[in-house]
């Protein structure tokens, strides 16, 4: 094989490579995030661990895309529960346009160290919502703080953990990833 077939071959290589990279690293990215809790990334369970006497509060946060014609909000700012024990909150989706309109939710928990420990039952931003004209809901949120967070050095002083979620419009020619 001469030096410049060679040399083509192993630029289509990389090329390959670095492209199969490129696709492999989103997937990849989000499951780092969600076994490290990186960036306020929240953890999926099943159920709470039970409580230990400790409280920390939880304050919700709703936004909407400028791009999206809905209102949102929670019904509560905050809440105060016990550390490993179930709670739930309810957010309020309201369609303001005349069309029914899909939307999805993104979420992120700050501090960011807060994220490994705040796990999520269940969630309305595990799926699409769609929402007809004029129409109104109530969504809820299951989940509990990890008694773990007590132990570890960067988390154990957090005294309030902010849950957010913005939703933005789901474009209907597309599938959600």
């Amino acid at each position: 094989m001469n030096r410049n077939l060679r040399t083509a071959l192993f630029a289509a290589l990389g090329v390959c490579t670095m492209t199969g990279v490129g696709f492999a690293s989103v997937p990849l990215y989000r499951m780092f995030c969600e076994v490290t809790g990186l960036n306020g990334t929240t953890q999926r369970g099943l159920r709470a661990p039970g409580t230990t006497g400790q409280k920390i509060t939880v304050a919700f946060d709703g936004n909407v895309s400028a791009k999206l014609p809905w209102n949102f909000v929670p019904e509560r700012r905050a809440d105060t529960i016990d550390i490993g024990g179930r709670d739930m909150a309810f957010f309020k989706a309201k369609n303001l346009s005349d069309k029914p309109v899909t939307g999805t939710a993104t979420f992120n928990v700050t501090p960011a160290a807060a994220g490994k420990y705040f796990t999520k039952i269940q969630c309305f931003c595990f799926t699409q919502q769609t929402l007809q004209p004029g129409e109104e809901v109530r969504m809820p949120v299951i989940f509990y703080v990890d008694p773990a967070i007590q132990k570890d050095p960067d988390a154990k002083d957090i005294q309030e953990i902010t849950l957010s979620y913005t939703f933005y419009p789901v474009d209907s020619g597309k599938t959600a990833s």
